[in-house]
C-alpha cells in the first residue's frame, strides 16, 4: 500500500488520462484535514481496487479550508480533525447544505520535539506559556517558559489557521480557539512541521499521532500533564482509557446529504464505515467501537442530519463520552 504522509498538496485516486464524462460522473470529491487524509486515503485505495471504474480524489485545505468548500457544494465529503463550527454550519445552511457527521477514529493530537531536546514531557500550562497571544515577540527562549528547561531559543511549529488541529490545539491549550501568538513557522501540511522539527534541536511542533508514529526515527513525543496530574504519553492505550487528556478528540468526516444520491458516493461510505477498524488502525489512529460504525450506517440508512457536536469543539471528550452522544441520534 502507498504511502498515507504524502509530502505536500495531496491528491489520491487521479483521473485516467482521457476519462470522459461518464468517468467523472464515477468520482467522490473528498477535501479537508491533513489529520484525517491517511485513514480517507487508505479507504479510497481499497475502495478503487474493490470498485474498478470508481474513483476517489482526496484533497488537503485543512479542515477550514475544507469546509469552506463543502458548504459551497464543492465536495461531497469533508474529512475534519474537529466538529463543524456553529459559523461553518451557519455557511451551510446558507447555502443549502445539509450534511451527516460522521465520527471515524480518535487521535492522540501529539506535541513533539527533536530527539537531541532534554525534554521527555512538559505541561498545559507551559505550552499556554509558550503559544498564548501574549508571548508574542516575548517568549522566545525555552527557559523562559520554565527556569528547568534549556536557555536556548523557542522554535515553534504548528499547524496553520485553516487547520482544525491548530483550532483543537488552541482551545484545549489556551482556552480560546485560534487564541495564539502569530510568530511561529505555520502549514497545514504535517509533513512541513515534521521537517521542521527534525532538522532544529529546540524545536517543538505538535500535530496528528500518525505523523508522529510514521517519523518516530525523526521526532520525539512529548508526555502531557495537565491540572496537576502525572505526565501521560500519547499512545492508543491511553486514549483508550481516557487518560490522555485534553489532546485526545475524535475526528470525523461529514457526508453531503445530496451527494448520497449518487451510488458511488454511498458505496464509498459504506465501504468506509465497513472498513474503519482495520484501515484506522494501520494509518496508527485509535478505531472507535464497533457500535459506533453501526451508528454511522444507520445515521446514514435514516438520513440522520446535522451535528450532535453544538458547533463546537468539546476538549477532553473521551471515547465512552463520545459513544454516549452517538447512542442518543
Amino acid at each position: 500500500m502507498s504511502s498515507r504522509f504524502p509530502r505536500l498538496t495531496l491528491i489520491a485516486g487521479l483521473l485516467a488520462l482521457g476519462a470522459g464524462a461518464s468517468a467523472l460522473a464515477q468520482t467522490v470529491k473528498v477535501d479537508g484535514s491533513s489529520t484525517v487524509f491517511p485513514i480517507t486515503e487508505a479507504v479510497a485505495e481499497e475502495f478503487q481496487k474493490a470498485n474498478k471504474g470508481m474513483k476517489v480524489t482526496v484533497g488537503i485545505s485543512g479542515t477550514g479550508g475544507g469546509f469552506r468548500k463543502f458548504c459551497r457544494g464543492e465536495s461531497d465529503i469533508q474529512n475534519a480533525s474537529r466538529p463543524i463550527l456553529a459559523k461553518e454550519m451557519e455557511e451551510c445552511r446558507t447555502a443549502g447544505v445539509q450534511y451527516i457527521e460522521l465520527p471515524v477514529a480518535y487521535d492522540a493530537l501529539t506535541v513533539v520535539v527533536n530527539p537531541r531536546s532534554p525534554l521527555n514531557e512538559v505541561s498545559i500550562d507551559d505550552l499556554k506559556k509558550m503559544w498564548e497571544p501574549a508571548a508574542q515577540g516575548k517568549v522566545m527562549r525555552w527557559n523562559q517558559v520554565n527556569p528547568a528547561f534549556p536557555d536556548a531559543p523557542l522554535a515553534l511549529f504548528g499547524a496553520g489557521a485553516d487547520s482544525g488541529t491548530f483550532d483543537y490545539f488552541t482551545e484545549a491549550v489556551t482556552g480560546k480557539s485560534k487564541s495564539s501568538r502569530g510568530d511561529f513557522t505555520a502549514s497545514e501540511d504535517d509533513n512541513v512541521l515534521v521537517q521542521g522539527v527534525s532538522r532544529n534541536q529546540n524545536a517543538i511542533a505538535f500535530f496528528g499521532f500518525a505523523y508522529f508514529q510514521e517519523n518516530k526515527d525523526k521526532i520525539k513525543g512529548l508526555s502531557i500533564s495537565w491540572k496537576g496530574g502525572k505526565a501521560v504519553a500519547p499512545s492508543p492505550e491511553n486514549v483508550l482509557n481516557g487518560t490522555y487528556q485534553p489532546l485526545s478528540r475524535p475526528i470525523f468526516i461529514y457526508v453531503n446529504a445530496k451527494s448520497l444520491a449518487k451510488p458511488e458516493v454511498k458505496q464509498f461510505v459504506d465501504f468506509y464505515m465497513k472498513n474503519a477498524t482495520k484501515l484506522v488502525r494501520e494509518v496508527k489512529y485509535v478505531p472507535l467501537p464497533a457500535k459506533a460504525y453501526e451508528y454511522n450506517v444507520s445515521a446514514v440508512q435514516k438520513m440522520r442530519l446535522g451535528t450532535k457536536m453544538g458547533g463546537e469543539n468539546k476538549v477532553g471528550l473521551t471515547i465512552d463520552q463520545l459513544m454516549s452522544l452517538e447512542a442518543k441520534q
